[in-house]
């Protein structure tokens, strides 16, 4: 009779949680049992460890094992428990050395001729292991460069149980085989959609600049071929960089879904997603009948997030997006735990002015009834329109702006991007937030960031008429001091205020 214990990553979301793995040995009817709350695919692990094991070379006896995986409370998910479960039942038939076995962390899914194969997710699992201590870590080939992003580690990268044998042999001996920390590549960067190719259009192009220059969600009303979805697509190039904690954020949650750009390369770029209008609540907010996975606001963490044809998604759908457009996280409620899940997006929605989309512009025809145009756009609730700092109304692209020369490349507006990025970091250094769009309203308000009555005259008498709401005065507030970094000015006057209510505004959605 034996006792093997050893490490392994349980997944919650993106979240790991780092799980001990007991395989006891005791006499009794033959039988393989996985304890500690498995799913199907956990669950089925024995049937996987011992065909893997006999393959391998070293059949485990038909006597009674038990496997628990610890904490029992915590849902198991996945086959990535497989080669943890071999490595304790290994270590409990004094086949691997049970001193060694217990400090490392064990992730990959087993085949039945013995190959460890790659499972997702393991970006966020090694840096659950690591926070809580671990330091050396067992995946799969496949998974090894991935892994070994995370700093002050040391991956063991195996592509069988037969590998894994021989190299517990040599650590025995004292050989330090393995990868240690890599340096993280950036994405490689792609060609992404220029701001010159957008014809004509100066003001919703110079409010798409002070929406990246302060992360301002953004709504464009405008009739089709106006060039919402171009301005839109447009976004990421206009974004700095993801710095190295943002870029951890974003792989991670591109891991758990098997959506990683390459192998030993962190996503370098502001992600851009763009569900259909027809997608579901789990689908874009995330969620899911059993296991939990990241939405398209999950998906679009740390980057852009474009709804297009906004009144056509479900209003279930698009009220869900309330608590992440405040918080930047996304609670998953079940009945025996609450998964979170990253969301801190940028969200550009864009619509029609109405059914028929020929609302704007002199000589449309536009053949909808005004209870058809109330109804359409009564979608998009109060709620949800107050959250959205920049609203601004296109009106169709005329034949002299066809004549006339491109705008300006995304390069150099990405540039005056930065500079005002730089601005924000710098005066909100020390403060929970980086850019303007983070910042509180009563913070704003107070102390020595609270504007002269005079500068403020425009919009405290927006509020006074019932034009702008509490929340909506805030919002103005945060764009006027975006404006202001963007002109290099120290804090925001009463023309940049006068600016900030316009883009609040210009679409014709009150508050």
């Amino acid at each position: 009779m034996g006792l093997g214990v050893t490490r392994a990553v349980a997944l919650t979301g993106v979240e790991g949680h780092p799980v001990r793995v007991e395989a006891n040995l005791a006499d009794g009817l033959p039988t393989f049992v996985v304890g500690g709350l498995p799913d199907t695919a956990c669950a089925q692990a024995p049937d996987r460890v011992k065909a893997a094991a006999g393959n391998s070379g070293h059949r485990i006896p038909a006597r009674r094992w038990t496997v628990n995986l610890s904490p029992a409370s915590l849902p198991k998910h996945g086959s990535g428990f497989d080669v943890a479960i071999a490595t304790a039942v290994l270590a409990a038939m004094d086949v691997l050395p049970t001193d060694l076995v217990g400090q490392v962390t064990h992730i990959g899914e087993l085949g039945l001729d013995g190959s460890v194969r790659p499972v997702p997710g393991v970006l966020p699992m090694v840096i659950a292991a690591a926070a809580a201590g671990a330091r050396e870590f067992v995946v799969a080939r496949d998974n090894a460069r991935e892994a070994a992003l995370v700093p002050g580690i040391t991956v063991r990268p195996v592509a069988t149980l037969g590998e894994l044998i021989g190299l517990y042999g040599a650590l025995a001996s004292g050989a330090e085989p393995g990868l240690r920390a890599v340096s993280p590549e950036a994405e490689a960067p792609t060609d992404l959609p220029d701001m010159r190719d957008v014809v004509g259009q100066a003001e919703a192009r110079a409010a798409l600049e002070v929406a990246a220059a302060g992360r301002h969600h953004m709504l464009l009303v405008g009739p089709p071929g106006a060039g919402k979805t171009m301005l839109a697509e447009r976004l990421p190039g206009l974004l700095p960089a993801l710095d190295r904690q943002e870029a951890l954020e974003v792989t991670s949650v591109h891991s758990v879904l098997g959506e990683l750009p390459g192998a030993g390369s962190l996503v370098g770029r502001a992600p851009f997603v763009a569900p259909h209008h027809g997608a579901s609540m789990a689908s874009v907010i995330g969620g899911g009948s059993g296991r939990v996975r990241p939405g398209a606001v999950s998906r679009a963490h740390r980057g852009v997030l474009f709804l297009d044809e906004t009144p056509e998604f479900r209003r279930d759908v698009l009220d869900g997006m309330r608590q992440p457009l405040e918080s930047g996280e996304v609670v998953i409620a079940r009945a025996d735990r609450h998964v979170r899940l990253p969301a801190r997006f940028q969200l550009i929605a864009a619509a029609n002015p109405c059914p028929c989309g020929l609302g704007y512009g002199k000589g449309l025809a536009c053949t909808c009834t005004p209870q058809a145009r109330r109804s359409y756009f009564g979608k998009l609730s109060g709620p949800l329109l107050d959250r959205i700092d920049v609203r601004v109304g296109m009106l169709p692209v005329s034949r002299a702006s066809l004549s006339g020369s491109g705008g300006e490349a995304s390069a150099a507006v990405a540039a005056r991007v930065l500079g005002a990025r730089e601005r924000q970091r710098r005066r909100w250094e020390g403060t929970p937030w980086s850019v303007n769009a983070e910042v509180p309203g009563t913070f704003l308000r107070s102390g020595r960031w609270r504007l002269p009555a005079a500068d403020t005259r425009d919009i405290d008498s927006a509020v006074d008429h019932g034009r702008l709401t509490l929340r909506g005065y805030d919002r103005c507030l945060r764009i006027a001091w975006t404006v202001a970094d963007l002109a290099g000015a120290d804090r925001p006057h009463r023309e940049q205020i006068a600016h900030a209510l316009a883009l609040r505004n210009s679409a014709g959605v009150a508050g």
